[in-house]
């Protein structure tokens, strides 16, 4: 059984995210491995309530930064500014301040102002100045983008891909689910009355379970072959990093504690390998576009077909 306050979480976002409980554990496994997730659809499939509805259950500060093209990095992070009667400069903190950040649309504005992101999602705090500031936590973002065929996006670049521990699609919902949507009526995000189910310190306590969640060292074994092997293929001109392998063994144990477990299986590790790396991979050019998902899930597919999965022990 799982943990009560997983239960609880993921019950209070299945009321107001309708027919999508996968994205629904991938966000809450996210959380609780301390790392972060980015969603990519098409608009109006309920990413921004997803992020809002965690918030208010986990009774914590949201922010939503709107990304654009003209979004520059202390419109994120934050700036000092000097305070005359003080003779100093006071930092005034930007909105990645917060429990939940929703990064809306990361790609329509540039590399430059993405990468204001990467020390937060990294280390947990943002440098001004030379002064570092740390961001409380619970700290996940929650990244959006458009497919990139759409009009006045920019791609992600690689270091800041490798900050997001899943890459997932929310996709659309099923007909029962899209008719108690419409039957509940519309309603913006922020008008949703969510009570909170857990505290910040539960999910603290959580991230301390899952480090403990036991992983055989034949599963050691498979996790590495799998990013070995993404290494090594043909089609591929980066593979994993040392650093995605530690997020998806991290990934694996966090998914194993919100299933109930206190061990990881291999099936743990199929099912998260997809949306743990393929955004990691960097394909040649010559297999299809450098950031093709579908490709590189794909990719990651193969391998998980050729490998042979571990026998566990009784």
């Amino acid at each position: 059984m799982p943990d009560p306050r997983i239960a609880a979480i993921r019950e209070s976002l299945t009321t107001h995210i309708h027919g999508k409980p996968a994205a629904i554990d991938s966000v809450i496994t996210c959380l609780i491995a301390g790392g972060h997730i980015l969603i990519e659809d098409v608009p109006g499939v309920g990413k921004t309530t997803l992020a809002y509805a965690l918030s208010k259950a986990l009774h914590s500060d949201f922010n939503r930064i709107q990304f654009t093209s003209d979004l520059i990095p202390s419109d994120i992070i934050g700036v000092s500014i000097y305070q005359k009667p003080e003779s100093r400069f006071v930092f005034h903190p930007g909105p990645i301040f917060a429990n939940v950040v929703l990064a809306d649309e990361i790609n329509r504005s540039s590399p430059k102002s993405q990468s204001a992101l990467l020390e937060a999602m990294e280390r947990g705090l943002v440098t001004v100045d030379g002064e570092s500031h740390p961001i409380e936590r619970p700290f996940i973002v929650i990244a959006t983008q458009n497919p990139v065929d759409f009009e006045s996006t920019f791609p992600l670049p690689n270091a800041q891909l490798d900050r997001f521990l899943m890459r997932i699609s929310m996709g659309y919902p099923d007909a029962q689910s899209e008719k108690e949507m419409l039957k509940a009526g519309a309603l913006h995000y922020d008008d949703i009355d969510i009570a909170p189910v857990v505290e910040k310190q539960d999910i603290a306590d959580l991230q301390a379970l899952a480090r403990e969640i036991f992983i055989e060292d034949s599963t050691y074994d498979y996790i590495h072959d799998i990013v070995t092997k993404t290494r090594d293929h043909h089609a591929v001109e980066v593979g994993v990093s040392p650093r995605g392998a530690l997020a998806f063994k991290t990934a694996v144990q966090a998914a194993a504690l919100v299933d109930g477990r206190d061990f990881v299986t291999p099936e743990d590790i199929r099912r998260l390998a997809k949306p743990c790396l393929a955004h990691r991979l960097r394909l040649h050019e010559r297999h299809g576009f450098d950031l093709d998902w579908n490709a590189a899930a794909d990719l990651i597919g193969d391998i998980l077909t050729e490998l042979p999965q571990p026998h566990q022990k009784d």
